[in-house]
């Protein structure tokens, strides 16, 4: 069972025994009393609107429906299943596959649906997402395509990405904290042993990117950056590429840290233009054809 669908299923329990007052109903209170994000709280709530067990009163605030009236007696919570798992990760992971292969394919929510055990509301809403994030178009009366992936796109971002990235870094300079950049440095941790993993923090390019207080920059990422973010993120599953990324990240703090800005430009354009050792080897349908 799904985490969205865990939630629907108590969320339903508790609606039917009368054990969720008014002040529960909200999207802020129902993520933090299931410690989840944003994401699957939206997706039980619509499943559960649509079934009118919910309701938006005149204020616009979620209600329990007249047509569920408080059963006699206590129904307990439900049980959570081992384990909760999250559909977005292992869909826009599989998506990501196939994106690499150069596929531009056009997906049906009912389909993927029942592929991966899961409602179509909360398909649609992870579709929305991936569609935000760049992965995704919505092509009126066709449904949802793929977005392929390409080299030449790879190539042109990661050139617009340098060159952004080292005036955010050049803004951000004099006002850079220690305390923030050393808490980056030390959440990027190589392997305690073989059969260990890095962990990786992306932080610091967002760190710069803000610091830098260009809107311009700042509007380029959000509005190009997240479908290259979610391929970035695959490929740091490759444990060498995971590892040489911790290096890198390190490298730039302990240079920043030191406040040694030229040598820090170097270590972030390099960490920018060579940090891609999977992705610049694939080469994808899409590509192939490109070049016939």
């Amino acid at each position: 069972m799904y985490i969205a669908d865990f939630i629907k299923s108590d969320l339903e329990a508790r609606l039917k025994s009368g054990m969720v007052q008014p002040a529960q109903l909200t999207i802020d209170a129902l993520a933090e009393h299931y410690d989840v994000s944003h994401t699957p709280i939206r997706s039980a709530i619509a499943e559960l609107i649509s079934e009118g067990l919910l309701e938006k009163g005149s204020n616009r605030r979620l209600i329990a429906s007249v047509n569920c009236p408080p059963q006699q007696g206590e129904l307990p919570p439900a049980e959570p299943p081992e384990p909760l798992r999250d559909p977005y990760e292992t869909i826009s992971n599989d998506l990501v596959k196939a994106s690499l292969e150069g596929d531009s394919i056009y997906l049906r929510e009912e389909v993927t649906a029942e592929k991966y055990d899961v409602s179509r509301s909360v398909i649609r809403n992870i579709f929305h997402r991936l569609a935000g994030e760049g992965m995704l178009d919505h092509i009126p009366r066709r449904g949802w395509r793929l977005r392929a992936f390409r080299q030449d796109d790879l190539k042109a971002f990661v050139e617009v990405r340098e060159s952004l990235e080292l005036k955010a870094l050049t803004l951000a300079f004099p006002r850079l904290d220690s305390q923030e950049l050393r808490r980056i440095l030390d959440a990027n941790v190589y392997p305690a042993n073989p059969s260990s993993l890095p962990l990786i923090d992306e932080s610091l390019h967002n760190y710069l990117i803000k610091l830098s207080g260009n809107v311009y920059i700042k509007d380029f990422f959000v509005r190009q950056g997240r479908y290259y973010e979610l391929l970035f993120h695959w490929e740091d599953h490759d444990l060498d590429a995971a590892i040489e990324t911790v290096r890198q990240h390190r490298e730039i703090l302990t240079f920043l840290l030191n406040r040694d800005e030229q040598s820090a430009r170097r270590s972030l354009s390099y960490h920018i233009l060579n940090n891609h050792p999977i992705l610049t080897q694939i080469s994808g349908k899409a590509n192939e054809q490109d070049d016939r």
